[in-house]
C-alpha cells in the first residue's frame, strides 16, 4: 500500500513539473518498464516455488538456474529498450536506457524465495517500502530542481527499485542454503518457466497495451490522466496481488494433496466480496478522487469507473489463475492469457477511436472478466470446480456488496 501511495505521489510531482506531452511520455515508459519487469522474471518465481515449496533441498540449484535466466533476459530487455529509444530518437534516450538496466538486478531478488515458501513477508515488505521511499525522494529532488526531462524522472524511480533488489538479496542471503562448489543449475527451469513467463507478458501487455493505442490514436496528452487512473487502480489491486502471491505455496501443497477446490472456496469469496465493497464505495467519487490526486486527471473518471469493475474481476481471476499454476497447468495459463491479449488488442482497435480513453478502460474490464471465466473453466477441466453447489452463492458477495456500497456512497455528503 505504501509503495502504491509513493507511486501516486511520484505521479503528482511529475504531473506538476512536466508539460502534458512530457508527463504522458513519462507514464508511457513507466508502463513499458512494468512490462520489462515481467519479461526479465519470465515465470522463474512461480517455477522456483513449484520446485521448492515441498523440497527445500532444491533451493540452491533452482536459484542458480533462475538467476542465470534472469540475467540473460535482463540484457535482452536493455538491448530492446535501447533499440526503441535510439530508433525513435526519443529525448533523453541515454537516460531511459540507463533506467532500463535496473531489471537486471531482479536476479538478486530471487533470494526472497526462502521467505516466500515460509509465507513470511515482514522483511520483504519493509525493504520494498523503503525502496519506494527512495524512489519518491529522488523524484522529489528532481522535481525541486525544476527539471523538465521525463527521462531523469525515470532514472530516479529506477534508483529506488535497484536499491530494493539489492536490499532484498543481502537481507535474505543469510537464510539461503550454501551453494557447494561445482553445483550444477537445476535442469528444465527454462522449459517450465517460459509458458508462465509468456503468460505474464501477455497479462502485462493486455494491461498496458492500451498506452500504445492511446498514444498513437489520441496523443500523448491523453496518456497522463489515463495512467493516473491506472495507477489508482493498481492501489486497489494490492490485496489481490499479494494475497494470491503469498498463498501460492499453500495452494501448491493443497493441489498436491487433492484439496485445491476447498482451498479456493476458503480464500476466493472473501477476496471477491472485499473488492466489491471497496470499489463500490469509490465509484460515485471517481472524478473528485482523480482530480485531487493530479489536477486535470479528472477527465479520466469514466475510464476509472470501468477500471474499478476490472478490479473486482481481477480479485476473482488472480486467485483462479494462481490455482491453475498450483495445479502445474502452466500451458493452460499461457492459453488463457494469450486469449486475453488477443481479445484486448481487438477491442482496443474498436473502442479507443470510438470512446477515447473510456474505451481503453472498458476493454480492460472485458479482458479481466474473460480471464477469470477462462481460469475457472481450466480448473473445471481438471475436476476442480470453483463454483460448485452452495459454494457458488458465496461468490455473489462481490457484485452485491458493490451495488450496495455504490448506492450508499452516492448519498454521502462528500462534495
Amino acid at each position: 500500500m505504501w509503495s502504491a501511495v509513493c507511486t501516486l505521489w511520484i505521479l503528482r510531482l511529475a504531473g506538476g513539473s512536466l508539460g502534458d506531452a512530457e508527463f504522458g511520455r513519462f507514464t508511457f515508459y513507466l508502463a513499458l518498464f512494468t512490462w520489462l519487469d515481467s519479461f526479465v522474471a519470465l515465470g522463474t518465481s512461480e517455477v522456483a516455488i513449484q520446485r521448492t515449496a515441498s523440497d527445500p533441498t532444491a533451493v540452491a540449484a533452482v536459484l542458480k538456474a533462475a538467476r542465470r535466466l534472469r540475467v540473460i533476459t535482463g540484457a535482452i530487455g536493455v538491448s530492446a529498450v535501447a533499440s526503441l529509444c535510439f530508433g525513435l530518437r526519443e529525448p533523453g534516450a541515454l537516460f531511459i536506457v540507463l533506467a532500463a538496466c535496473y531489471p537486471i538486478t531482479h536476479a538478486l531478488e530471487l533470494s526472497t524465495l526462502v521467505w516466500r515458501n515460509q509465507i513470511a513477508w515482514g522483511k520483504p515488505v519493509l525493504i520494498r517500502a523503503l525502496a519506494s521511499s527512495i524512489s519518491l525522494g529522488c523524484v522529489a529532488w528532481i522535481a525541486h530542481s525544476g527539471s523538465l526531462q521525463p527521462a531523469l524522472y525515470l532514472v530516479a524511480v529506477a534508483i529506488g527499485s535497484t536499491c530494493g533488489n539489492l536490499g532484498l538479496h543481502f537481507a535474505a542471503r543469510a537464510q539461503l542454503p550454501p551453494s557447494p562448489p561445482g553445483l550444477e543449475p537445476a535442469r528444465g527451469v527454462f522449459a517450465a518457466a517460459w509458458p508462465l513467463g509468456l503468460s505474464a507478458l501477455c497479462a502485462q501487455a493486455y494491461f498496458y497495451v492500451d498506452n500504445v493505442f492511446i498514444r498513437v490514436m489520441l496523443g500523448e496528452a491523453e496518456l497522463g490522466p489515463y495512467n493516473v487512473a491506472v495507477r489508482v487502480m493498481s492501489l486497489f489491486l494490492m490485496l489481490a496481488q499479494y494475497a494470491t502471491l503469498s498463498a501460492l505455496p499453500w495452494l501448491a501443497r493443497c493441489a498436491a494433496e487433492g484439496r485445491l477446490e476447498s482451498a479456493i472456496a476458503r480464500l476466493g469469496p472473501g477476496l471477491f466480496a472485499f473488492s466489491g465493497l471497496i470499489c463500490g464505495l469509490v465509484w460515485p467519487w471517481s472524478a473528485q478522487l482523480l482530480e485531487r490526486l493530479v489536477p486535470g486527471a479528472g477527465i479520466a473518471a469514466e475510464s476509472f469507473r470501468w477500471l474499478l469493475l476490472a478490479v473486482v474481476a481481477i480479485h476473482a481471476g488472480s486467485l483462479l489463475l494462481s490455482a491453475v499454476v498450483a495445479a502445474k497447468d502452466n500451458r493452460a495459463k499461457l492459453g488463457i492469457q494469450l486469449g486475453g491479449l488477443a481479445l484486448n488488442v481487438a477491442l482496443n482497435f474498436w473502442a479507443v477511436p470510438r470512446f477515447g480513453i473510456a474505451g481503453a478502460g472498458m476493454t480492460t474490464f472485458a479482458t479481466e472478466a474473460f480471464v477469470a471465466l477462462a481460469a475457472a473453466l481450466a480448473l473445471a477441466r481438471r475436476g476442480v470446480v470453483p463454483f460448485r453447489g452452495l459454494r457458488a452463492l458465496a461468490w455473489l458477495g462481490g457484485p452485491l456488496l458493490f451495488l450496495a456500497a455504490a448506492w450508499l456512497s452516492a448519498r454521502l455528503p462528500l462534495e
